[in-house]
């Protein structure tokens, strides 16, 4: 099963966000410990850097951009992608374009802690916790 995980999701983990990072962390690792495939959006490594490097510094934050380019597979922002984002009725542009360059990599799922703005999505989206629960 392919699954795209949100840019939150990552954050957490990265950062150490409490009281989410314990589930985000557990839901990322499922994808080394299971047939699963672990997608990202390329737009999510963008936001990643620019999000994490005032704490991490600028070689930290491309440490953890390298490390889960290990792990991770790319789902690409094409042009059809953005199309279908502006087009879309879900609220948030950003997780519109995620979305549908998801949808556009084959992804099953998307992991996220914001249902709400992926209610419209292609793709049906869990919480980390929720995913989790089907995994058990």
């Amino acid at each position: 099963m392919l699954i795209c995980f949100d840019t939150n999701v990552v954050l957490d983990v990265v950062l150490r966000r409490e009281p989410f990072s314990q589930a985000s962390a557990a839901a990322l690792s499922l994808i080394e410990k299971s047939d699963h495939t672990g997608i990202l959006c390329a737009t999510t490594l963008t936001n990643l850097h620019y999000l994490t490097r005032r704490t991490l510094g600028e070689s930290g934050a491309r440490q953890n951009i390298s490390h889960f380019l290990r792990v991770m597979e790319l789902a690409m922002v094409t042009r059809a992608a953005v199309n279908a984002a502006i087009s879309s009725d879900m609220p948030d542009f950003e997780d519109a374009m995620l979305a549908y360059s998801a949808h556009q990599a084959g992804a099953q799922a998307i992991v996220t802690r914001n249902l709400r703005n992926f209610a419209k999505s292609p793709v049906r989206a869990y919480t980390p916790t929720q995913f989790l629960a089907l995994n058990a």
